[in-house]
This record gives structure tokens, C-alpha cells and sequence, in this order.
């Protein structure tokens, strides 16, 4: 079995936000639209697997939609003749060609991943070590809001049931961050958890402010700083655990926010630490240090929710915070029959091979880069 083709494509998501011209909005920017970019592996026998990157914004981290292509196109003939199914082969073939750009060779993980499943008949999480549930927990992100807006959008999705809430906080007047914490915390029914997930936009002056002033309600701080330095500064003067999200951007970084005691959990992106293969170690080290973790993505359709998805499910759920999809703010699916779809916080594997995705192709026009 061997890698005969490679198609690189483009596709648009125009945001979808919860209400008609109202942006996906986090402390430092809001987002209207977000281009993806697709993989895929045709094999030789037949198999085809797919993979998606699909950054958040040009602003969110250094990566962005263009830089994702762009590094595809040095990599994608080196791929030509390799055989999917060893999957850290193919990725020591890309860092041979291409230093860093963890978030395009993501995709080609995860479509080696898509293609082994495939191949051997079975689901990518029974490959990563066998599902522990069926049904995966979610979390609900309360955008920036008024403090009524917040906690009556955090109160409509416990009774949906989720079963965590992340508030965004930062951007804004620290008294208005904690008039939000204070009423979302108002409304949490026994067992919810929250987040205040700055996404970097605090001083360590704002953290420790709002730390302080809620330091009766039982949160998490989500990355608080815009640097690992600043937020690892906050270990012993705020009054919260600290999860670090942005900042673990790779598997050596979380290591090391572990073994300094800066990081109590983390919110990681499969995408930002190098795909599937990458987020299997950052799960076991997160195991053995009993760290906490989300895992998630920035954006994307239903590839990228599928390998957050199977992922997820091989999580011990004593040390899970759960997966967040886009599929709320996204309209449609690339597979209308096994799309990646949040029921009431929840989400349900699909059932088949791989990803268990079979996209719709015509949705996404003719590639715009053909390797073979």
C-alpha cells in the first residue's frame, strides 16, 4: 500500500455566529470567516484518507491558511511512494523536507491515520488504544457579552447538557470580566465546571485582579498571559489552577509546563502539536503526570472534529475536559450522513473505518494543488 496521489484543497466557512452579523468574538479578535485547507492520500490499492487544517485566524497563532499550502507544496511530493500505514515514517519524511509548520503536516497525519483505519477495517480510536465511551462530553465557549447575555447563553446550555462551560474573558475591564464570572458562576448546576479562558488577553496584573476577586468560585484560569513566561510568573499569586492552552504548543512544551509546575491542565489543539501521532503522546504524558486536557482544534469541518473526536475518546474521562467542535458555528457537513454532530453537549463517534468520514468531494471545487 502506497501513497499514488495528493490533492490539496481550499474551502471557505463563513462563520456562524449565534446570532444574524455577530462574529465568533474571543478577547483579542473576532472572526467572520476562516479558510480550510483539505488533504488527500490516494493509495495504490484503492484507499483514500483525509486530513484538514484550518487555522483560526491569521492573529490567533503563527499559522495561517496560506502558510499551511504554502508548506504542503514543499512536502506533498516527498510523500509520493510511502506507505501510510507507518505513519511516523511519513512524518520523519516531512520534517526531513520542512522544519516546524506543525499544522500543515497535521493534516497529513491525520489522513495517514484516516487511510491505516481504513486499510485494516477498524476506527483511528481503536488504533489509538480502544475507545473508553461511545459518546464523547463537549464544552460550551460564552463569548464575550454583557454579564446578562453571559450567563443566560451559560444557563440555556447546562439545561441542553453540557457539562462544562468555558466563559471568554480579556479585551475588556478587568470589573466587567468578574461581573461576567459572578453570573455565569451564579447559574452552574452541581457537577458543570468552568473556564475563564482569557485567550491571552490579560496582563499577569488583570489575572491576578480577577483571580482575586473570584477567588470563591471554583474555576479554571485558561491561558490567562500572551507568554508561557507570563502566565508561568502568575504559579502562587492567583487563587485559581492555571491551564495553559496557546502556549502548549508542542509535546516538548508541555513537558516542561509540567515539570516546572506552571500548567495544572491544558487545552490542546490537534492541529497546533503536529496531528493524531503527536496528540497520542501529549495524552500519555497528560496521563502519567495526571494533568487535566481538553482535546480540540481551532476550526474546521468534519475531519478536523472527527480526529479531535477520536482522540478524545481514548481519554480517561477522570483526566478529560472534554472535545469543542465548530459544528455550531459552521453551516453543513462534508459527510450529510456521518457528519460530526453536538447533541446536547455530547458527540457520537461514527460508526465506520478511519475517521469514519466520507466527505462529499464536489463540495470543495477542484484542488488547487495535484501531487502524483
Amino acid at each position: 500500500m502506497k501513497i499514488a496521489e495528493v490533492d490539496v484543497f481550499q474551502h471557505d466557512l463563513p462563520v456562524r455566529g449565534p446570532e444574524q452579523g455577530v462574529p465568533y468574538r474571543m478577547a483579542l479578535q473576532d472572526q467572520w470567516h476562516l479558510d480550510t485547507t483539505i488533504v488527500r492520500l490516494a493509495c495504490d490499492d484503492g484507499t483514500v484518507g483525509y486530513g484538514e487544517t484550518c487555522p483560526l485566524g491569521s492573529t490567533y497563532q503563527p499559522e495561517h491558511a496560506l502558510g499551511a499550502r504554502a508548506a504542503l507544496a514543499e512536502m506533498a511530493s516527498h510523500l509520493i511512494g510511502l506507505d501510510p500505514t507507518a505513519i511516523g515514517r511519513v512524518n520523519s519524511a516531512m520534517d526531513e523536507v520542512l522544519m516546524g509548520h506543525r499544522y500543515a503536516k497535521a493534516a497529513v497525519d491525520v489522513a495517514c491515520w484516516d487511510a491505516t483505519g481504513k486499510a485494516y477495517g477498524i476506527r483511528v480510536c481503536d488504533l489509538l488504544g480502544g475507545a473508553v465511551r461511545e459518546r464523547v462530553p463537549s464544552y460550551h465557549g460564552v463569548l464575550i457579552a454583557s454579564p446578562e447575555d453571559s450567563a443566560a447563553d451559560a444557563d440555556r446550555r447546562q439545561a441542553e447538557g453540557f457539562p462544562r462551560i468555558q466563559l471568554k474573558v480579556g479585551g475588556r475591564p478587568v470589573a466587567d470580566d468578574v461581573a461576567a464570572l459572578r453570573a455565569v458562576a451564579a447559574t452552574l448546576r452541581p457537577g458543570v465546571r468552568l473556564s475563564a479562558d482569557a485567550n491571552k488577553g490579560w496582563t499577569t496584573r488583570d489575572a491576578i485582579q480577577v483571580s482575586r476577586a473570584c477567588r470563591d468560585i471554583a474555576m479554571v484560569l485558561e491561558q490567562p498571559c500572551l507568554s508561557y513566561e507570563e502566565t508561568a510568573s502568575l504559579v502562587g499569586k492567583v487563587c485559581h489552577p492555571i491551564y495553559l492552552d496557546e502556549s502548549a504548543t508542542d509535546l516538548m512544551a508541555v513537558v516542561t509546563a509540567i515539570s516546572q509546575r506552571v500548567a495544572d491542565g491544558f487545552g490542546m489543539k490537534v492541529s497546533r502539536v503536529g496531528g493524531i501521532s503527536a496528540m497520542r503522546a501529549v495524552r500519555d504524558v497528560c496521563a502519567a503526570a495526571r494533568r487535566p486536557h481538553t482535546v480540540d482544534d481551532t476550526w474546521g469541518g468534519d475531519l478536523v472534529a472527527a480526529a479531535s473526536l477520536h482522540v478524545g475518546a481514548t481519554v480517561d474521562p477522570a483526566n478529560f475536559e472534554g472535545t469543542w467542535i465548530a459544528e455550531p458555528y459552521v453551516d453543513g457537513h462534508y459527510d450529510d450522513k456521518h457528519g460530526i454532530h453536538l447533541d446536547r453537549g455530547w458527540i457520537d463517534l461514527p460508526p465506520g473505518p478511519g475517521l469514519g468520514i466520507t466527505p462529499d468531494e464536489s463540495q470543495w471545487g477542484d484542488p488547487v494543488m495535484s501531487f502524483r
